[in-house]
């Protein structure tokens, strides 16, 4: 058994005073372990991250294009319902600071810049993370090198919104499963060799907070390995 499916093994059958959904007959704990199963099934699991120089474009010709016209949405489909308040809540502009804690490895905090907004007829929502941010990526030595962009759409199948984030800088994909917990978004994914989840939460009209929290080698308590300070700017 590899060391994921272990971890995972564990999470599944094992209790923990820590955590409120340890019981299996906690419905809070049989949805993480379903959302968990389901994107075992399609997650990607990244190469291991490298830094690159920030490219020069290439020189082309210019040619009118519809794309943003056709990709960008003034908002919700309505048959979204009450669903498209999930992500819709955080449609515009962000701006704040990262904090990137990996076992073995010195704490590390920089600038940012996040942007959401509806595409494709209002039935998605889309986003861009930079970090750094446009205006100081040119000869920055920060460790985080993060220009990608998450595509979201919601499946009344099984209520709950399928995601997948790239970022190229890196090589990673990642392939993510989310519903609304509360005020909070949580969604799941399998990472490079465990479960993680990544939670909005603190979500306000001028704020939130969103957090990588990995599984830990107990397969049961969740620890904190990256988070994002973010404030609205549009």
């Amino acid at each position: 058994m590899g060391v994921r499916a272990a971890i995972f093994a564990k999470y599944v059958e094992g209790r923990s005073a820590h955590d409120s959904s340890t019981s299996m007959n906690d419905p809070n704990r049989r949805t993480v372990i379903n959302s968990l199963m389901a994107v075992g099934a399609v997650a990607g699991a990244g190469a291991g991250p490298f830094l690159i120089e920030e490219p020069t474009l290439m020189s082309m010709p210019v040619h009118t294009s519809g794309f943003a016209d056709t990709l960008h949405a003034q908002g919700p489909h309505p048959s979204l319902g009450r669903h498209a308040e999930t992500f819709g809540r955080i449609i515009g502009s962000w701006a704040g600071e990262y904090r990137d804690r990996r076992p073995g490895q010195p704490e590390e905090t920089g600038p940012m810049e996040v942007h959401f907004g509806w595409v494709l007829q209002g039935l998605a929502v889309q986003d861009t993370w930079i970090a750094p941010p446009r205006t100081q990526r040119v000869g920055s030595v920060l460790k985080r090198q993060t220009y990608g962009t998450t595509i979201r759409v919601f499946y009344p199948d099984i209520q709950a919104w399928r995601a997948v984030w790239l970022n190229p800088v890196a090589g990673i994909r990642t392939d993510l499963i989310g519903r609304r917990s509360g005020d909070d978004i949580v969604q799941f994914c399998l990472g490079a060799d465990r479960p993680e989840k990544w939670v909005f939460s603190r979500i306000t009209a001028r704020s939130f907070l969103w957090q990588a929290l990995v599984l830990d080698d107990d397969g049961l308590s969740w620890r904190a390995d990256t988070e994002f300070q973010l404030h609205r700017t549009a």
